[in-house]
């Protein structure tokens, strides 16, 4: 068969693959980026249906205008958040989910669902 035997560049086997466990792939950017606390807050707040920024920032507790500004930024980057502005006065801003972050935040919530159902068996000090 064609390409039987061939050895690929491990740079394009890691690109290809998805090894996340590479340090070449460049899903571990998107790792990076997207499993922050804020970017894993948003994507569980957005799972509910489109939100305002302010509406978004009274919802996750803790977050900073500027630190979810930037969050919301990097989200849309990767495709996982849809931001539409409306020409209205005073400017009318929702966001919202892409297919591709609504299949982001079902795997996000299992992830933190299984924390808050857990969170007993944790030291106390972990959970502080």
């Amino acid at each position: 068969m064609p390409g039987e035997g061939i050895v690929q560049n491990p740079i394009e086997a890691a690109m290809m693959a998805g090894d996340v466990l590479s340090e070449l792939c460049p899903s571990r950017t998107i790792l990076r980026q997207v499993t922050t606390r804020w970017s894993v807050l948003c994507l569980i707040v957005l799972d509910r249906g489109e939100m305002r920024f302010s509406d978004l920032r009274r919802t996750i507790g803790g977050v900073s205008e500027r630190m979810l500004s930037k969050t919301l930024q990097d989200l849309a980057g990767h495709g996982l958040v849809h931001r539409e502005s409306f020409p209205v006065v005073p400017p009318h801003v929702v966001y919202s989910l892409t297919p591709l972050g609504r299949d982001m935040a079902d795997e996000v919530g299992r992830l933190t669902g299984w924390i808050e159902r857990n969170i007993d068996r944790f030291p106390a000090e972990a959970a502080a």
